[in-house]
């Protein structure tokens, strides 16, 4: 069997690794940890949209990767409804990060197969990270034993970045590429753009992009004529 492997399409920039994740030292710490196989916890990050829960697991991909391990991410909603075939062919992976759990809650087949996939893993030698929108109680599952298997994991609470928060995150990307942001771009992006996170690194790329193209600075001016 081939190692479970990052899909290309999801292999992490460096705005999603450990050193890019904004605040929270003891949580990269710990994430970094279990990816290297130094601690064998199995985390479970509960958080609304734009908490940070897929960069973390990305990022532990990344970290384990790079330590020689494998790893590897499956985002649930594309696998609703299939779980079962995706589960399995991560058999053998040291890392797997399984992002949105909400996507498969009440969906019985996947619920299942989610269920044995944790026992057998558990049973072995790898280690599984999961991301929710809410806590195992509160996700809708329909199987209580899976609730309980989840609840057992080390949960990790996360909250959205507040409005500083974002204006660093989006500068540090913005200095990895080489481009400087001052206060005046900063407040109008931020008040002209969605304030997601994900959202903000996609507009970096383009302006990044339009940017070198036009061999300018990013300015009020070429915002207008950019956005």
């Amino acid at each position: 069997m081939s190692s479970p492997q990052l899909p290309l399409s999801l292999r992490t920039p460096p705005d999603q690794r450990l050193d890019a994740f904004h605040g929270a030292p003891e949580l990269r710490a710990l994430v970094g940890a279990v990816a290297r196989g130094e601690r064998a916890d199995w985390l479970y990050l509960d958080g609304p949209a734009g908490s940070g829960k897929t960069h973390l697991l990305l990022a532990a991909c990344a970290e384990a990767t790079a330590n020689a391990r494998r790893a590897a991410y499956l985002p649930l909603a594309a696998f609703a409804g299939r779980l079962g075939d995706a589960l399995a062919a991560q058999e053998g992976a040291d890392l797997v990060c399984l992002d949105g759990l909400e996507h498969i809650a009440g969906q019985a087949t996947d619920e299942e197969s989610l269920f044995h996939f944790h026992n057998r893993a558990r049973a072995g030698q790898a280690v599984v990270m999961y991301a929710a929108r809410a806590n195992p109680a509160s996700l809708g599952l329909g199987l209580p034993d899976l609730a309980t298997r989840l609840g057992q994991c080390t949960r990790v609470v996360l909250a959205p970045l507040d409005e500083t928060g974002r204006r660093d995150v989006l500068r540090q990307r913005a200095a990895r590429r080489g481009l400087v942001l001052d206060d005046a771009v900063m407040d109008y992006l931020m008040r002209r753009t969605d304030r997601d996170l994900a959202s903000l690194g996609a507009l970096l790329d383009r302006l990044d992009k339009a940017s070198l193209a036009a061999q300018r600075r990013i300015t009020i001016p070429f915002l207008r004529n950019h956005l």
